[in-house]
């Protein structure tokens, strides 16, 4: 019954409560990369960094009830830099007032982690890669209908005498690919 009311409560209050108006800005997100550009052929690593509102929260990527809406990232690739794969933090367990049991969810600043992969043969030049940030917020009492944010990263692909330069290191340090 609780997990019931719970669902009514994430789905249908917000909905009504926001009706008619432009729901806040609770997610923003950048993107970075770990170095100022890549080689042919090489892996990049990448990052989308959401922060989000004080006073919120957004499901984790592996949330801990099955009806509860993951965060989550997507990025097309373009076939000369391709997703080969993400890396999402765990989420903290946290009490709220509307369930009973501690819930996995993300607050204040997270980081994504996307290794790129840049295609043999690819020429000099920039290429952008487009997609989404999806998330459901919520606070300690209601939650929000389900959001995305549109994501954009632009991967500057250099000769392979070209030296790289690092970036964002303390950003990168936070990551863990497999």
């Amino acid at each position: 019954m609780q997990r019931i009311l719970l669902a009514i409560t994430c789905l249908l209050v917000p909905g009504r409560f926001f009706a008619g108006q432009n729901p806040p800005q609770i997610v923003e997100v950048r993107t970075l990369l770990a170095t100022d550009a890549a080689h042919p052929g090489s892996a990049v690593k990448a990052a989308v960094v959401a922060q989000i509102a004080p006073g919120y929260h957004i499901n984790s990527h592996q949330p801990s009830l099955d009806y509860l809406i993951p965060t989550d990232l997507k990025l097309n690739g373009n076939g000369r830099v391709n997703l080969e794969e993400l890396s999402f933090p765990k989420g903290s367990l946290k009490k709220l007032a509307f369930s009973d049991a501690p819930l996995s969810v993300y607050e204040g600043q997270l980081v994504v982690g996307a290794l790129l992969k840049v295609a043999k043969g690819v020429p000099p030049g920039a290429y952008k890669l487009e997609g989404k940030f999806s998330f459901q917020a919520c606070n300690d009492h209601a939650c929000l209908p389900p959001a995305s944010v549109p994501v954009t990263l632009t991967v500057r692909v250099v000769s392979p005498t070209v030296p790289l330069k690092r970036q964002n290191v303390d950003v990168f340090a936070q990551l863990k690919f497999e």
